[in-house]
């Protein structure tokens, strides 16, 4: 259990205290007492890298010796605080309470990362710092500071995976990017995982300004070389060349379209005061238990609509390939992979920073951003689906010796 502070060292501090900016405020008694505690402890860290305390007759002849202070302004949670650092004569002490170079206390960088992670633009974050906490903060720190988490998206983007994915969902987002001088839209594609625990992860981001069979060839072969030996259900819609790519690599995968993408495509031909009854005659095609019951409805939807609406029923036909493998699985089954929403709920939070971008200088600024807002949603990501259980004891049945056991 740790020690109590006493009331009588509280009662000292305090003796002066009136209202609560000397408490808080700029020369408030927390930012004092947060340098002296800082300093303090530093010296205590000399103390203990010298084997003895200041003018300690056992330190004479030791061939090493405290050599005076040097200063250091910290950006803490109080604003900037100066603090002397002590030093060695030999120069071999290396303070763990303040690292050499470090120049924030407390977790103050990642407060940037977190206002930059909500779209904030350096501007905001540097005005917001100075109105809370009173310091003030150049731009080129908030770049470092965020500059400081590339190498962390890189290891995050090769880090190994699991072998064996139930379901993989892929979807895009179009940022704005500045590209040899030009800005153009460029698409952030986006993998979602399903792991055999049910949980959810992001298993990489690829940006990219037109797509294909390349691309997305490149995009399985490298989840291959991260260890994913197999993908039970790809979820995607419409993405060009994919179906192709994976199912180079990985040939057992089931490629099934998004419904609910389907069902969105079939809703620009409409119009507002027929949408409902629409998708209600859709919602036949779909939810039908077999697929000849569902070419049944599609033909007793597109007899029905032939004249006014012709393009909704074409559009399932020519994707109908991509449909058919959703009335062979059961029905907890058909509801993990009737809509990519798992995505597109994550699309739209990153959608939401991004907007404030406008657009970005850079790809390695937009992995970025991309990065750190999936970092932050991720850690929501705590539930499984309620029907999971029986979803993936549905899988194993389906997918016979492809689950670990």
């Amino acid at each position: 259990m740790k020690k109590p502070i006493r009331k009588e060292l509280l009662d000292e501090l305090l003796a002066e205290y009136a209202n609560p900016e000397d408490l808080t405020g700029p020369e408030g008694l927390l930012k004092r007492l947060t340098g002296a505690l800082v300093e303090r402890a530093l010296q205590a860290e000399l103390t203990d890298h010298l084997g003895y305390e200041p003018n300690a007759a056992e330190g004479q002849g030791t061939g090493n010796s405290r050599n005076g202070a040097g200063k250091k302004t910290l950006r803490t949670d109080q604003g900037n605080v100066t603090v002397e650092v002590p030093r060695d004569r030999n120069g071999t002490f290396e303070p763990k309470l303040v690292k050499k170079h470090q120049r924030s206390f407390n977790g103050f960088d990642d407060k940037i990362l977190s206002m930059y992670a909500r779209g904030m633009s350096v501007r905001d974050i540097q005005a917001h710092l100075a109105e809370i906490y009173g310091t003030e903060i150049s731009p080129d720190l908030i770049s470092r500071v965020t500059d400081a988490v590339v190498d962390e998206v890189q290891a995050w983007q090769a880090r190994p995976l699991d072998s064996v994915w139930p379901v993989v969902f892929l979807d895009a987002l179009v940022i704005k990017v500045r590209d040899q001088g030009v800005v153009q839209n460029k698409s952030a594609y986006i993998a979602l995982g399903m792991g055999v625990d049910g949980h959810k992860e992001v298993l990489g981001i690829w940006l990219e300004s037109t797509e294909g069979a390349k691309f997305w060839l490149k995009v399985i072969s490298e989840l291959k070389n991260r260890g994913v030996q197999d993908i039970l259900i790809a979820c995607c819609d419409g993405l060009k060349g994919f179906p192709q790519a994976i199912e180079a690599v990985f040939p057992k995968t089931v490629v099934q379209t998004c419904i609910v993408h389907m069902i969105r495509n079939s809703m620009r031909f409409v119009g507002w005061a027929q949408r409902k009854a629409v998708c209600a005659e859709l919602r036949n095609v779909y939810a039908a238990p077999t697929e000849q019951a569902g070419l049944a409805e599609l033909d007793a939807f597109e007899a029905k609509y032939a004249q006014r609406l012709p393009a909704i029923a074409s559009s399932w036909r020519s994707n109908w390939e991509r449909v058919r493998p959703f009335f062979d699985f059961p029905a907890d089954l058909r509801r993990l992979i009737y809509t990519t929403n798992a995505i597109e709920s994550l699309n739209f939070q990153l959608r939401k920073v991004t907007k404030a971008k406008g657009h970005f200088p850079n790809d390695e600024a937009a992995i970025k951003l991309l990065y750190l807002a999936l970092r932050n949603a991720e850690k929501k990501w705590t539930m499984v689906p309620r029907f999971w259980n029986s979803a993936l004891n549905q899988l194993v049945i389906y997918f016979p010796g492809r689950l670990p056991a």
